[in-house]
């Protein structure tokens, strides 16, 4: 982020956490991920033909996981896909309502999202929701998701108000600045 573009401490705030955490709980993850990965299909698999019993729904769970801590972070950043095709057609006040609009559409969205998976959570045990070959339950996979959501609910208000203080949302760059 160049000098000019200043962001609010609590945004700033919320950037530094959101990337240390996607750093380290994502790193660790994606670390098991591989090293579990390699263990059962070159080790236990190839070289002793008994593969650990499980192991997928390890991983699948793993995937949740690594989900749960990128939404959030890739909206800080901007990787979420978003369509401008007749942005530059339009006037700047029309777009950035455009813009505001949309934002509150997908907050509306992600609120319910986020409350409908933490109620998901709260009946997952009493339901028999779990993993087909370890029994895991998916409850605290439920509630990562809806923290999740939240944490990209509130990108969305940050976002939000950015547009109506200054007209634009300014993102998190990723790999260029020390953390």
């Amino acid at each position: 982020m160049s000098q000019d573009e200043k962001v609010p401490a609590i945004i700033a705030g919320l950037d530094k956490i959101l990337t240390w955490i996607s750093l380290i709980c994502g790193g660790v993850t994606l670390t098991f991920m591989t090293v579990f990965s390699v263990w059962n299909v070159l080790i236990m698999r190839k070289a002793f033909n008994s593969p650990i019993v499980g192991a997928e729904d390890l991983l699948i769970l793993s995937l949740v996981v690594i989900v749960a801590l990128s939404v959030p972070l890739g909206a800080r950043t901007g990787a979420h896909i978003e369509i401008e095709v007749l942005e530059n057609s339009m006037s700047a006040a029309f777009a950035k309502w455009s813009m505001i609009v949309m934002k509150l559409g997908g907050l509306v969205l992600l609120v319910i999202m986020s409350w409908r998976l933490w109620h998901a959570g709260g009946t997952a045990v009493r339901f028999g929701e779990t993993t087909q070959q370890l029994l895991i339950s998916f409850q605290p996979f439920y509630y990562l998701l809806s923290i999740s959501m939240g944490i990209y609910a509130v990108v969305l208000v940050l976002d939000i108000w950015q547009l109506l203080r200054s007209d634009r949302v300014v993102t998190l760059k990723v790999g260029g600045d020390g953390l």
